[in-house]
């Protein structure tokens, strides 16, 4: 599970991907649901089956006490073999050990650009050596600038001296917020169909030829979008459906859907003069829909005599409709 904990953050990296809708804002999301109380986030994790949340923002050290209770508080329900990892670009020794008290696993510090060839000596070394002192377990997350893998291999070698558990390099890409940004900073897209940057995977070639024993992995844009998120959302969809939905192969629903004024109506109408099993359909009252199996809308629909569609949507909070198609 990915628990967005805040949009607060003291840096401005023109590569940030956040959206604009949690950019600088104090909002808490887990996964794509917006969280409100405790127990939003342990349903979107009992939902998707996590085994671990990766901790995110923002900076979740802008608000260190709130993350604290969020990882006490998945630690409480899940037990202490729920792993908890957090990414942070904040080297404050009272934080750590706040994170070290609640029972951090393992944090991931996302050194700044400018510091890649002089980490030695920086809040950062401190920082690293003092978690590792409590006991948890300390690497490295940056993205790939092409532009700079000279200082990227000498960030790893001070990663490996220092005895760091192991180095992660994001392919850096565009999103919606930073595009404009990046486009600035002369990035190009790698090729049309990619959100990944031009020259990143012949950098990472480079890199990953390096001749140390430090783990380093490098996690590409299609990675990320073809295994993680549709692994996740497939579990999520399995979780969730009910006996009318349709489990596709990438993880989304399919459903028929009538939307609209006098739907219990409908729903009776279905049942006594259609013969439609009541398991088969239900009313989504917060969208104002009937939702009914796919298979059996569309055999009916015809004699409805008013809209009727098939959807399909992912099976995440915010439901994002992928496809919807109109039924004779």
């Amino acid at each position: 599970m990915v628990l967005f904990v805040t949009g607060l953050c003291g840096f401005h990296c023109v590569y940030c991907p956040v959206s604009d809708e949690r950019m600088y804002r104090d909002v808490v999301f887990a996964d794509e649901k917006r969280v409100e109380r405790d127990e939003d986030v342990l349903e979107e994790a009992r939902a998707i089956r996590a085994k671990g949340a990766g901790i995110t923002g923002g900076d979740p050290l802008d608000v260190v006490d709130r993350t604290c209770h969020y990882i006490r508080l998945l630690k409480q329900e899940f037990g202490p073999g729920f792993h908890t990892h957090l990414y942070t670009m904040t080297a404050d020794p009272e934080k750590i050990r706040k994170l070290a008290d609640a029972g951090l696993d393992e944090l991931r510090f996302h050194i700044p650009p400018g510091l890649w060839r002089r980490a030695a000596g920086s809040p950062y070394e401190a920082a690293s050596r003092l978690a590792r002192g409590l006991g948890i377990t300390v690497g490295l997350e940056v993205p790939l600038l092409p532009e700079r893998r000279a200082d990227l291999l000498r960030l790893l070698e001070w990663a490996e001296s220092e005895g760091l558990a192991f180095v992660n390099l994001n392919e850096l890409e565009f999103s919606d917020a930073n595009y404009a940004r990046m486009r600035r900073q002369g990035y190009e897209n790698k090729h049309e169909l990619s959100h990944g940057v031009q020259g990143s995977d012949d950098a990472a070639l480079e890199i990953l030829a390096y001749p140390g024993r430090i783990p380093v992995h490098y996690c590409t844009s299609q990675y990320k979008d073809a295994w993680q998120l549709r692994a996740r959302i497939r579990r999520r969809a399995e979780n969730i459906a009910r006996p009318w939905d349709v489990v596709t192969e990438d993880g989304t629903l399919v459903k028929g859907v009538i939307e609209g004024d006098g739907l219990d109506a409908v729903m009776r109408e279905l049942s006594t003069t259609h013969g439609v099993p009541v398991d088969l359909m239900g009313l989504d009252a917060p969208r104002r829909r009937l939702e009914v199996a796919p298979w059996i809308l569309e055999a009916v629909a015809p004699r409805l005599g008013r809209a009727a569609f098939i959807v399909e949507e992912y099976p995440t909070a915010d439901a994002l409709e992928v496809e919807r198609t109109p039924l004779p």
